[in-house]
């Protein structure tokens, strides 16, 4: 949700700074800071409600600077406001400080050591700013100290970074169920919470796990525990291109990703499958196969492509499959079968209801499996086991590569378990990755129906059966999150049974019939809609196919199906908010990475 950059060292310390900020954007926020300081403690302060553009407006370039942080906040406490905005200061101005989570005791904190405060916003955040404050003036501790034992008195989730300007020439983090990794720099070192915030200046970076403390120098850092304990961790290089963070000519990264799945399918396919064999860990296979079901746990369109990945290892794998709500699974378990085998669905990996659930069946002892697009994070460090997207970074806050990349690695997962002959396999993905090439080779067809039938709507609901079902609840979910149309996506038998009453004219009604045993079912009830005034559009395959569909597919293979048809559903969505004149990168109150519960 949230980003943090901090940087100390030799450097254009604002343009590091507010340039990491530009390449955290995707996250999702409502207003951004910077602070900066030189080596003799002059500073300045930065900050202001709105986009990284209205900060750039702010900043000072000419004053000189040794170090600095910033931040990009999402609201959580506290309005949309520059009061609330990040970094907050101490009153005595002595401390400056920004944080990624959620302090869950803070206003007991308030009430114990800070009564008298006179607090200039309603976030948690300045509550640890306050405490350092305190800790330091009240009981005569250096800054450092003062670090560690407001540290010591936190509950919640946190990612920090803290300046005391009496040590201007040092840099303090902290780490507990938010993600930051320590950026490796020549003559500087830095703190971020998403390594592409400065990848264009280090590809070298170290993980921090929960409980650990940072200590930064320009040439030099320390990594402790909460005690103190000091801790040796080697870097890692960071797999990142930063031409990939660019959009090119692309007005918005949304169609730019759209536009790379099939590049990401092909990619897949050479990772997994190599030298005529599966390339994937023979100890997970084996894991899985001695499960007695499988449960897929994710959040957002992940969790609809869990519901594909489902039937896929169900029908190839032969495994009783469910999938359940992050957010759910973490505080109302179901009743678990004698050898459950988790699967965590997660494009940054980062997710922070996932990592609670996670937590809880490490907590069992049950073995589980992230699939991520980001190597090293926290569910993927967490988890026993890890197969990546390989999708490259997504930017834009609607997921669409992440979703397609999910459901093909479950595919090729499914393939293993099941014995699917690999050159059939490899065969029917390279078909699905043609097939989304001639779709998006018609994006002017697409469009056309968007204006024509999205434009003026309030809303708007997919419909179909099976595998249709569930390609329709990540098609509602992006056109309801970039356009703002209240989009359902309902099981179509179930039209009868409440939805219908929903219907008046002009309601739009998509259908996907790529299922040729249900098709005509769906076809019964769009005709009931249609009946009552609905504006439909279909959305069929080669063998599905009536005169009059609006877009027809070219057939694959049917249990790859959604990884076509949603391609047309992606790109309404798209449409429909470009018509619209929205930012469709960026939908209001939504963030990329939800790192908060």
């Amino acid at each position: 949700m949230c980003g943090i950059v901090g940087f100390v060292g030799n450097g254009p310390v604002q343009k590091v700074l507010v340039d990491g900020l530009a390449k955290l954007e995707y996250r999702g926020y409502d207003s951004a800071g910077i602070y900066i300081m030189d080596t003799d403690g002059q500073d300045a302060l930065f900050k202001t409600e709105g986009r990284i553009a209205d900060l750039d407006q702010l900043v000072d370039y000419d004053l000189p600077a040794m170090m600095g942080i910033g931040h990009t906040r999402w609201a959580t406490h506290g309005e949309k406001a520059t009061r609330n905005a990040h970094p907050h200061q101490s009153a005595s101005g002595r401390f400056t400080l920004v944080h990624n989570g959620v302090i869950e005791n803070y206003e007991a904190l308030k009430a114990e050591y800070l009564q008298d405060y006179p607090f200039q916003s309603e976030t948690d955040t300045e509550v640890l700013v306050a405490l350092v404050d305190f800790l330091a003036k009240e009981k005569g501790l250096s800054g450092e100290d003062a670090f560690y034992q407001m540290l010591a008195l936190v509950q919640g989730s946190y990612a920090i970074a803290l300046v005391d300007n009496h040590t201007p020439d040092r840099l303090y983090g902290a780490k507990h169920k938010s993600p930051l990794l320590l950026a490796i720099g020549d003559g500087f070192n830095g703190l971020v919470s998403d390594a592409m915030a400065m990848i264009a200046y280090t590809d070298q970076y170290v993980e921090l796990q929960d409980g650990e403390v940072l200590i930064l120098e320009a040439d030099q850092v320390h990594i402790t525990t909460l005690d103190k304990k000091p801790i040796e961790r080697a870097p890692y290089t960071a797999e990142l291109d930063a031409q990939d963070l660019e959009k090119g000519t692309y007005p918005f990264y949304m169609l730019k990703e759209i536009d790379e799945q099939p590049a990401v399918l092909r990619t897949l396919i050479n990772a997994y499958i190599q030298d005529g064999a599966y390339h994937i860990d023979a100890d997970l296979l084996q894991a899985i196969q001695a499960a007695d079901h499988l449960y897929i746990i994710a959040c957002g369109t992940s969790y609809n492509a869990g519901w594909i990945g489902k039937k896929l290892l169900e029908n190839w794998a032969n495994i009783p499959t469910d999938v359940y709500l992050a957010s759910e699974f973490a505080y109302d378990m179901p009743l678990l079968s004698a050898r459950p085998f988790f699967i965590f669905l997660s494009q940054s990996g980062e997710t922070a209801d996932s990592r609670q659930a996670l937590v809880e069946v490490n907590c069992m002892g049950a073995p589980s499996l992230t699939i991520t697009n980001v190597k090293g994070s926290t569910l993927s460090r967490e988890a026993s086991y890890t197969l990546l997207l390989h999708a490259g970074p997504e930017i834009a806050v609607a997921s669409t590569k992440a979703y397609t990349a999910q459901i093909s690695v479950m595919a090729l997962l499914a393939a293993a378990l099941g014995n699917i002959p690999i050159q059939e396999i490899a065969r029917d993905l390279g078909i699905v990755a043609s097939t989304m090439e001639s779709i998006l080779a018609e994006k002017s067809r697409i469009q056309g129906w968007a204006d024509s039938n999205l434009m003026e709507t309030r809303n708007a609901f997919y419909i179909g059966r099976t595998s249709d079902y569930y390609v329709s609840m990540e098609a509602a979910l992006k056109l309801k999150e970039i356009s703002y149309i209240q989009t359902e996506a309902f099981a179509a038998g179930e039209l009868k049974h409440g939805t219908i009453a929903l219907i008046e004219e002009g309601t739009p009604v998509l259908a996907l019939i790529t299922d040729p045993v249900t098709g005509s079912h769906t076809r019964g009830n769009l005709e009931e809609t249609k009946a009552r005034g609905a504006q439909t559009m279909v959305i069929s395959m080669e063998d599905t196919a009536r005169d009059g569909d609006d877009f027809v597919i070219q057939s694959v293979r049917s249990e790859l199906r959604p990884l076509v048809s949603v391609v047309v559903t992606q790109l309404i969505a798209y449409y429909t908010a470009l018509g619209r004149g929205l930012d469709v990168d960026k939908p209001r109150n939504l963030a990329k990475s939800v790192t908060v519960e």
